[in-house]
């Protein structure tokens, strides 16, 4: 088993690009060897021959222990600036970071290096460093890619060119849906899972009502629309719902339509600095003395964001809370000392896909995308994130999800003590099942 290597590497801050530059970071973390890791751009990184990337813009063969070109490369396309990034971004840099410190550095004996940039939120400028890393800098699996339309993008590039995607931050369900590819893997969460788990204890519980407000792109879609299908199957209704162009600020008009509305519940089919903002404005508003706020996807960040006052009681689906027991403490006492604040489900999600990434590349002996594919698919996964999980034909890994609630004030007892535990919902319950998938690798 790889062990984790305890040398000195530089701080977080200094691993970073500016949104501003769009810039790449390569970490070479061979290096650790000599206790220190270095962070450089790819335009001024000084690499010895072993390692330069050959400028043809073909992979080259795998070398005789089955690693491509003697180095395992890990891009992580993520939000560093934008609404998305306290969920994701700076968080998942690092929760990458420290799955490649617990193999040393190294896999197979070959380095394994780590590239980063901003995808600012946009599909062209994602596609674009993709090209980019695949062609010119060899990089054999991009993960994280949080926003669905990034996440597509990127997916479609990577089957053109034989190179793999590992999406931990991104939810539609059609990117193990009519969108899947043989190369990809979603690893943390879906809206179907997210909405199924956050709607129907809630219209059980005599929520019958619903509005919905909703990000106006890929992700919003998917998961207003899989929340409705939710509320109505469960015997609710939808008085309504808005949406607003992604980001945004000002939510006002789309506040006072579902205060309108009457709706026993207001839930909001946004993520990030989105959300924080509507629960804000919501409660100044006072939506929440007469309707239920359920946030359709929300993490540790945006309660610790809007604050326990104005979070206390919401409910939701969640995969990962750092105080769950002794192992996803550890794991996150390592990030909280590195970032001072505890992961979420989506970084503690990137640890998870590239730890396990790299153990199947150490199993299979190869980092070549259909034997690494087909070993995760056999492979039993476990960590400090996915508990009783698998990762199914259609890309999908199956695991845990939770119903949380949000604690008031008086029941938290210590620094981002936030959440309880109501129910643990095992995935072949949360994820939709395979008889309903689009998914053009599924046999039925």
């Amino acid at each position: 088993m790889p062990r984790r290597n305890h040398l000195a590497v530089t701080t977080v801050s200094t691993l970073i690009p500016t949104a501003r530059q769009g810039a790449s970071v390569l970490f070479l973390f061979g290096a650790l060897s000599c206790g220190v890791a270095h962070a450089q751009t790819p335009q001024t990184a000084q690499q010895t021959p072993a390692t330069q990337p050959s400028q043809s813009g073909a992979k080259s063969s795998a070398t005789g222990d089955g690693i491509s070109d003697g180095v395992v490369r890990i891009g992580v396309l993520t939000d560093l600036s934008g609404a998305y990034s306290g969920n994701v971004g700076p968080g998942s840099v690092l929760a990458t970071k420290l799955a490649i410190e617990d193999f040393g550095g190294k896999v197979l004996g070959k380095p394994i290096e780590m590239v980063s940039a901003d995808h600012l939120n946009k599909a062209d400028v994602a596609a674009s460093r993709a090209r980019e890393w695949m062609d010119r800098d060899k990089v054999d699996v991009i993960t994280e890619l949080g926003n669905s339309a990034v996440a597509l993008a990127v997916m479609g590039i990577a089957q053109e060119k034989g190179r793999m995607t590992m999406v931990t931050g991104a939810g539609a369900t059609s990117i193990t849906g009519e969108n899947c590819t043989a190369n990809n893997v979603q690893w943390v969460y879906d809206t179907y899972a997210l909405a199924k788990v956050g709607t129907v204890p809630l219209v059980e519980a005599g929520a019958k009502k619903w509005y919905f407000i909703t990000a106006d792109y890929a992700f919003g879609h998917s998961l207003e629309n899989d929340g409705m299908r939710f509320v109505k199957d469960s015997g609710g209704s939808v008085a309504g719902s808005s949406r607003y162009p992604f980001p945004g600020n000002d939510f006002a008009s789309y506040l006072l339509s579902a205060q309108a509305s009457k709706a026993d519940a207001v839930a909001f089919a946004s993520a990030g600095a989105d959300l924080q903002n509507e629960i804000k404005q919501a409660r100044e508003f006072g939506l929440a003395d007469r309707q239920k706020l359920v946030a359709m996807l929300m993490s540790i960040t945006d309660v610790h964001g809007v604050g326990l006052q104005a979070a206390q009681r919401m409910t939701f689906a969640e995969t990962f809370y750092w105080d769950m027991d002794d192992e996803t403490r550890a794991f996150a006492q390592r990030f909280f000392k590195a970032l001072g604040k505890m992961p979420t489900a989506l970084q503690a999600g990137q640890y998870s896909a590239v730890l396990n990434y790299l153990r199947a590349v150490e199993k299979s002996g190869s980092d070549k995308v259909d034997v690494v594919m087909q070993t995760l698919r056999a492979m039993p996964i476990h960590d400090a994130y996915a508990r009783h999980a698998h990762l199914r034909e259609d890309g999908k890994l199956m695991h845990d999800t939770y119903v949380v609630e949000v604690k008031t004030p008086e029941e938290s007892r210590k620094a981002w003590d936030y959440y309880k535990i109501i129910k643990t919902i095992p995935g072949d319950q949360a994820f939709m099942p395979l008889a309903e998938s689009r998914c053009k690798l599924v046999k039925k």
